[in-house]
């Protein structure tokens, strides 16, 4: 299952290992507390564990991958990362992940044929 919004082959950079709940928000270092994350979108995540959902303007948790489903809260269409969920919504906002930058990679890579969606 994806959980990223592109893969690590596809980055100039290696991914790194991305903290779910920041250290300064008492987040360990325990598998269950870390992911993959590519430098752009742990950059845009920071320590976030919330953000606001562009939609109702309400607080809303940021999707975790350690215990969120994916294709319940995002869906492709093209390029693009479609939210469908408030988690989604808030998740995609926060985190960038219809930045131009990332738009440019995944029409490349989906012009390639390298692009799976739907996994």
């Amino acid at each position: 299952m994806r959980i990223l919004p592109i893969a690590e082959s596809s980055s100039k950079l290696k991914f790194t290992i991305h903290h779910i709940r920041a250290k300064q928000h008492s987040g360990t270092d325990e598998p269950h507390n870390l992911a993959l994350a590519c430098g752009y979108c742990n950059r845009h995540k920071g320590p976030n564990l919330a953000g606001i959902d562009p939609a109702t303007g309400q607080m809303c948790r940021l999707f975790n991958p350690r215990s969120d489903n994916w294709t319940e809260h995002f869906s492709w269409n093209g390029p693009h990362v479609e939210p469908l969920t408030e988690i989604g919504r808030t998740t995609v906002a926060v985190l960038a992940f219809n930045g131009s930058q990332q738009l440019s990679i995944r029409r490349a890579l989906l012009a390639e044929g390298a692009f799976p969606q739907d996994q």
